[in-house]
């Protein structure tokens, strides 16, 4: 009988790493769904489905995105942690629901460390200082003067509490000594129109969230918060040009799954997105939104996560964010 089981337990585990390799190696065999839990024409949003179109194409099955926008991107990813986990259902990874808003949150009902994985960034995107030619501001100099002179009278919009946006305002009125109001966004196709009327007056905000104001002369870009100047943005300075070189920002968007997805899948997917990264036309879309490719390795992208965490719980606690309930 001992003899019988043990062979019956061998077999068990034999034909469940078999159908294991098996599914790994037939994925994808029907559509993928990517939760997006931001609005649509988000940055996110555009970058990612420049990414998907080719991964689609290399994968050979369609990837589908649906918005779940909604509490500073929480609410979609929450939603992505409690998928079954077979690669079928993946989540857009953003800055701030993997990672500031475990320490800017009391409680977001998920934990993107353990019930998430980062399969790998893909788009790192610089932020752009950004005013409303209402506020009739022209360079950094002038903004931060007339923030200074009218203390929290200023204020910025973002997609959300939380956003990569939203800590980069934050983080300029700590470095610049002002204090600025921070005006977050359930959809952010509002925030174009509203930064062109003066309503919203300032963005600190991702290329793609300002380049509709920008290009209809209703908003000015005083400066990108990097180290070089943007090439679909190559007459503004950046932060150091412009007299604020400690004013460095930048957030990233990458693709992320359930937890309990087997490591086959997870290379698989994590293949398909750096050759699609690496494609000629992708890259040129990348560029002209604004966004800076940076696709690496699974382990890599883990480890990318972990120092992330802790980069942004430092920005969150020195600008004195209360948690939120």
């Amino acid at each position: 009988m001992k003899f019988s089981r043990s062979w019956a337990l061998a077999l068990w585990v034999v034909t469940a790493l078999v159908s294991d390799a098996a599914s790994a190696e037939s994925f994808p065999s029907r559509p993928i769904t990517v939760i997006m839990p931001f609005a649509g024409g988000s940055a996110s949003d555009v970058v990612s489905r420049v990414l998907f179109n080719k991964m689609a194409t290399i994968l050979g099955q369609p990837i589908v995105v649906e918005n779940k926008p909604g509490a500073g991107g929480n609410l979609g990813t929450a939603l992505a942690a409690k998928a079954a986990p077979d690669g079928y259902t993946l989540v857009g990874a953003a800055s701030g629901p993997m990672a500031a808003n475990l320490t800017l949150y009391r409680e977001l009902g998920y934990d993107p460390q353990k019930e998430l994985v980062l399969i790998s960034p893909f788009a790192s995107f610089t932020i752009v200082v950004t005013a409303s030619k209402k506020l009739g501001v022209t360079t950094i100099k002038d903004l931060i003067e007339r923030a200074r002179k009218e203390p929290g009278a200023l204020n910025y919009g973002s997609v959300g509490i939380g956003s990569s946006q939203h800590l980069a305002g934050e983080y300029f009125a700590q470095v610049a000594k002002v204090k600025l109001t921070h005006v977050p966004y359930r959809n952010i196709a509002q925030f174009g129109p509203d930064l062109i009327a003066g309503t919203v007056q300032l963005g600190f905000a991702w290329y793609p969230n300002v380049s509709g104001p920008l290009s209809a002369d209703g908003a000015i870009a005083l400066a990108v918060a990097g180290d070089t100047r943007l090439p679909a943005l190559p007459t503004t300075m950046t932060t150091s040009q412009a007299g604020l070189p400690q004013y460095k920002f930048d957030g990233w968007f990458g693709l992320g799954a359930p937890a309990g997805v087997p490591r086959d899948i997870l290379e698989r997917l994590n293949a398909a997105l750096n050759e699609a990264l690496n494609d000629p036309v992708v890259r040129v879309r990348f560029e002209e939104i604004g966004a800076v490719p940076i696709g690496l390795e699974l382990d890599r992208a883990t480890t990318f996560l972990a120092d992330e965490v802790v980069k942004y719980r430092d920005i969150v606690t020195k600008a004195g964010i209360a948690r939120i309930e």
